[in-house]
C-alpha cells in the first residue's frame, strides 16, 4: 500500500537520481495521469492511498521517464496555445516557443488589415494558409482557432504524423476547416482539397452555384504561409538531449547536416505560392539565422523581421511577398 504523498515523493527521487530535467513536474504530471485528477487535488490529499493496480502503473511510468522517454509520450498529451494536443513518437513535441510563431503571423496579419483600410477585428474572413510541415497540427488548429473565417490547408512528409495531427483537428471541432494533404513542402498543395472550393483574393464572397475546375484546383496565392521546419543539424546529433536525440521523428528533427538547408527549398516554394501582400512566417533554429536571412534578401520579399524568444533567441523570420 502507498499513499500519494509517499508516492510522489519516490517518483520525485527517482528521477532527480535519474538527471531527469525538471523531475518534480515530470512526477507530478505522471501521477496525475494515472490517476485522473488535478494538482489541487494532489497536493489536498497526501495521504490518500492509491490502488495497487494505479502505484504499479505509476511506478512503471517513472522507470519509463527515468530512462529518457519525453513525459509527453508516455502521457500522450502535450498544451499548446491553450489546447490540449494528442503526441505520438510520429511527431514533435510542440514546445512553447513555437508559439511566437502564431504571435508573428497574427501580428503581421493585423497590420496589413490597418495599412489596407479594414476593420482592426481580425476574424481571417476569405484568408487562405498553408502551415507546411503541420506535424502535431498545433499551429493549424491554433490559426484555426484565431481566425474562424480562414480556410486553412496542413502539409507534412509523414502519412503517421497527418493521421495525429487529424485526431487533433477532430477533437477541437476543427476538423471542417483544416484540410490535411501529404506532401513535401508545398508541392501539390492544391486548394483543390479544400471540400469547398476557395476563390479570388482575399474576403471574396462565397459563389452560388458551380465553380469551374480551373478556379477550384489551382494552387494559391496564399494569404500567409506559416511553418516550423526541421531545423536540426545531423551534426549537432550527439549534442541532443537524449529525449530529443532517442525518441522524436527524425523526418522531423533533421534539416539536414548543418539544420538550414530545407530553407531553401520552402522559401523558393512560397515565393510562387503565395498572393502580392502575402505573409511567410517561419520558426528558426538556435543558429540558423545567418544562413536564412538572406534567402530572403531578394526582390521577391520585403519587411523582412526577426523576433526573438524569451531567451534571446533569434526564432522567428518573417517576410512579406512584393
Amino acid at each position: 500500500m502507498i499513499d500519494v504523498g509517499t508516492a510522489l515523493k519516490r517518483g520525485i527521487a527517482e528521477l532527480r537520481d535519474a538527471n531527469v530535467p525538471s523531475y518534480t513536474l515530470a512526477a507530478e504530471l505522471l501521477l496525475l495521469h494515472v490517476l485522473g485528477r488535478d494538482r489541487a487535488w494532489l497536493y489536498a490529499h497526501p495521504e490518500e492511498v492509491i490502488p495497487g493496480l494505479d502505484a504499479h502503473r505509476f511506478l512503471s511510468l517513472i522507470l519509463r521517464r527515468a530512462e529518457g522517454e519525453p513525459t509527453q509520450y508516455i502521457t500522450g498529451k502535450q498544451e499548446f496555445w491553450g489546447l490540449e494536443f494528442e503526441v505520438t513518437p510520429d511527431v514533435l513535441i510542440p514546445r512553447p516557443e513555437t508559439e511566437h510563431v502564431i504571435e508573428v503571423a497574427l501580428d503581421r496579419l493585423a497590420v496589413r488589415e490597418i495599412r489596407a483600410g479594414r476593420k482592426r477585428t481580425l476574424t481571417g474572413d476569405g484568408l487562405r494558409i498553408i502551415d507546411v510541415g503541420t506535424g502535431s497540427g498545433c499551429i493549424a488548429i491554433a490559426l484555426a482557432k484565431e481566425l474562424p473565417g480562414a480556410r486553412i490547408i496542413a502539409t507534412d512528409i509523414s502519412s503517421a504524423a497527418l493521421a495525429v495531427a487529424r485526431r487533433n483537428a477532430a477533437r477541437h471541432s476543427f476538423a471542417d476547416r483544416v484540410q490535411f494533404v501529404q506532401c513535401n513542402l508545398l508541392r501539390n498543395a492544391a486548394f483543390s482539397h479544400f471540400k469547398t472550393p476557395v476563390v479570388g483574393a482575399q474576403h471574396a464572397a462565397p459563389l452560388k452555384g458551380k465553380v469551374s475546375a480551373s478556379k477550384s484546383s489551382r494552387s494559391g496565392p496564399f494569404d500567409l504561409i506559416v511553418s516550423n521546419p526541421p531545423y536540426v543539424g545531423r551534426n549537432e546529433k550527439e549534442t541532443l538531449m537524449r529525449e530529443v536525440r532517442d525518441h522524436e521523428p527524425e523526418v522531423a528533427l533533421y534539416g539536414g547536416e548543418e539544420g538550414y538547408e530545407l530553407y531553401t527549398d520552402l522559401i523558393a516554394q512560397a515565393a510562387r505560392s503565395q498572393m502580392r501582400g502575402g505573409l511567410l512566417v517561419l520558426e528558426l533554429g538556435h543558429n540558423s539565422l545567418p544562413a536564412v536571412k538572406p534567402l530572403l534578401d531578394s526582390p521577391d520579399w520585403i519587411n523582412v523581421g526577426v523576433t526573438k524568444d524569451l531567451g534571446g533567441i533569434d526564432r522567428v523570420i518573417a517576410a512579406e511577398r512584393t
